[in-house]
């Protein structure tokens, strides 16, 4: 078994794609948005879980992310919405504020979004993404954000 999860070169039905190549075209656009923060989650699973890593690879980004109606930037603002209002998924809310950086979002744009999210999820929720957002802006030289 490759660390894709694969065992051979099988065809997708749906798009005559194979399974590899599908696995790559997702790592090459997780890479692009995630950097080596996306690669590590993948790699952090290929022995537990191949399919997992592949599935977040190939679907998750191979098919999902990198659809055309919605622009990267427009994405990320919405899966740090969707994390903060599930809670305790503060390790994969780092991840993507590490790429809603890296897609043009500004740190003082990333605490706007988690501070609304208060709105409809809760402080506590709110509270913990925010926390966890800190982190990655420490991390990458950004903090103090300031409101005006």
């Amino acid at each position: 078994m490759t660390a894709d999860g694969t065992t051979d070169s099988t065809t997708d039905s749906t798009n005559g794609r194979t399974r590899r190549a599908r696995f790559e075209r997702g790592m090459e656009v997780l890479s692009r948005i995630d950097g080596e923060a996306g690669e590590r989650v993948v790699a952090a699973l290929s022995d537990v879980s191949p399919e997992m890593a592949h599935q977040i690879a190939a679907w998750g980004f191979g098919e999902i992310y990198s659809r055309p109606a919605l622009p990267p930037r427009d994405r990320q603002l919405l899966t740090l919405g969707m994390l903060t209002a599930l809670g305790g998924c503060e390790p994969q809310i780092e991840v993507h504020v590490h790429a809603a950086l890296n897609v043009g979002l500004t740190a003082r744009e990333i605490v706007e979004a988690l501070l609304h999210a208060a709105a409809y999820c809760g402080f506590p929720k709110a509270i913990n993404a925010t926390l966890a957002a800190k982190r990655v802006f420490a991390e990458r030289g950004l903090l103090p954000v300031h409101d005006d």
